[in-house]
């Protein structure tokens, strides 16, 4: 299709589905939508809060008059003065009766209808004009609607005792709410869709207004995909549209002087960019990661420091305290620096492997016996089978550094019933030694990522050992540079770490 072609069929559809449409569109749905959602819920929900709002006010206005006629306050002119506030308020009629019907107190003007009213409730005497409706029933009284086919009119009455023996009336009428809900709706029908109506031609000729700007951008972008940069932007509204117009028209300078040039090393640029990307990731994370290690002993160190400088204490005990720490916070920054050292050159493929024939058996059996004050000092029972010995090539010197990796994590994590067992199993051609302890499992989330260098799984108790979070990417490093397999099995109560390494018997 040739471009003219392909640009009127866009305009075409642009047209269809311009802005300027879709608002009228969107606010017409939207208000017509409000209109049909306050139709049906005038409709469904107004009657039943019109009761609602009734029966709560019966109820109320029963709690009030019981009170008070306890209270003996029934009789009082304040009373009377609240008594024509609730009637009038919730538009109530209420009659008193005492136990030999004579009247104690009544609102209404028709005290007989309402006496002969209760007594007929009382004694369960109903006419065949009337239909009751129970809403509620208690042991002091029942609140029920009662509606009368003859007069067509709905009362809501509330009749029982009161708490000194009296029994009482309280008496609203209901008015034909269901009429009240049909009118309300055709009113608000009628304003609605006038309402869409003239806002909707509003909103149409409005809208135009604010698009035209957004039109002329168009048409300066489409001669910018077609590579002609010598259309611009004009306005005057001086708006954000208008800010966007100039940047466009800048861009498109700028796109014009420098088209050729990007053209022409556009690979070379990718490829640059993306190892650039890559080296910046790794070196800011890896002076993120050093700076978040270091940052704890440093201040340690520091802060110790400077309050023996300024003698701030003269006790020999404390004095010796703060030197403990100074020296124990700076191993730990030695320690650190030395695993970053012995990492970096394995990364970088300075330290060269020297493979040699050496009892596995023995190596392992050795440095258990070096570790014997930590394995005594973490509380662990480490076990080892009875294995015979077992030579291997691999380098001795790295693969100790595997080792004791392996089982110093073991011993920052072991828990539960505090064991760690250690195995030497031949298999074909390989020799796999592992390390299990018992405890919690590493995470899922966290399997992937545990050879990474500064990640911890468990942050809080990596900080309560002084962990770095570098010996499993010093395992990773030694094993890939020996060609190696390892890895990690999670159990149910605790976590294997294994390696393997070439047997001399199938050299």
């Amino acid at each position: 299709m040739p471009l003219s072609d392909h640009t009127t069929s866009d305009n075409d559809r642009i047209r269809k589905h311009s802005i300027r449409v879709q608002f009228t569109l969107i606010f017409m749905v939207i208000m017509a939508g409000m209109v049909v959602l306050c139709l049906v819920a005038n409709a469904l929900l107004l009657r039943p809060y019109y009761m609602k709002k009734k029966t709560d006010a019966l109820r109320e206005s029963y709690r009030s008059i019981n009170a008070a006629a306890v209270r003996g306050e029934i009789f009082t002119s304040d009373y009377d003065i609240y008594l024509q506030q609730i009637c009038a308020k919730y538009d109530i009629r209420f009659l008193i009766l005492d136990s030999e019907s004579q009247m104690v107190k009544t609102s209404a003007a028709d005290a007989e209808r309402m006496a002969k009213q209760l007594w007929n409730n009382i004694l369960g005497i109903s006419d065949r004009e009337t239909e009751i409706d129970i809403i509620e029933k208690t042991d002091k009284y029942s609140l029920q609607t009662e509606y009368n086919s003859h007069a067509d009119t709905t009362n809501l009455i509330c009749w029982g005792y009161l708490d000194n023996g009296n029994m009482f009336l309280i008496e609203s009428a209901v008015d034909s709410i269901e009429e009240s809900a049909a009118i309300s709706n055709r009113f608000m029908t009628v304003v609605g869709l006038l309402a869409i109506a003239i806002g909707a031609v509003v909103i149409f000729f409005t809208t135009g207004h604010l698009t035209k700007p957004i039109t002329r951008l168009s048409a300066v972008s489409e001669e910018m995909r077609r590579l002609k940069f010598d259309v611009k932007y004009e306005g005057g509204a001086g708006n954000e549209l208008d800010l966007l117009g100039q940047n466009l028209n800048d861009l498109s300078g700028t796109l014009e002087q420098t088209i050729g040039e990007l053209k022409n090393a556009n690979n070379e640029l990718k490829r640059d960019i993306a190892r650039k990307e890559e080296i910046d990731a790794d070196r800011r994370e890896f002076l993120s990661n050093v700076s978040h290690e270091l940052k704890t002993p440093i201040a340690l160190i520091q802060g110790y420091a400077e309050g023996l400088a300024e003698g701030i204490t003269d006790d020999e005990e404390s004095r010796n305290y703060y030197c403990e720490v100074i020296v124990d916070e700076a191993g730990k920054m030695n320690r650190l620096i030395k695993k970053l050292m012995t990492l970096s050159h394995l990364e970088s493929g300075e330290n060269t492997v020297n493979f040699s024939r050496f009892d596995i058996t023995e190596l392992v059996r050795n440095y258990l016996r070096s570790a014997r004050i930590l394995i005594e000092k973490s509380g662990a029972s480490v076990r080892m089978e009875d294995t015979p010995a077992t030579e291997v090539w691999a380098d001795e010197f790295l693969t100790e550094e595997v080792l004791q990796n392996y089982v110093g994590n073991a011993l920052h994590h072991v828990d539960g019933e505090r064991v760690i067992e250690i195995r030497i199993r031949r298999g074909d051609g390989v020799v796999r030694v592992s390390v299990f302890n018992t405890g919690e499992p590493i995470p899922p989330e966290s399997v992937e990522h545990i050879w990474e260098k500064f990640y911890k799984a468990d942050k809080a108790r990596t900080r309560e050992y002084g962990g770095s979070g570098i010996g499993l990417s010093i395992v990773r490093a030694v094993m890939e540079a020996m060609h190696r397999d390892y890895g990690v099995i999670n159990y149910d109560n605790g976590v294997e770490f294994w390696f393997e390494l070439e047997t001399a018997e199938e050299v």
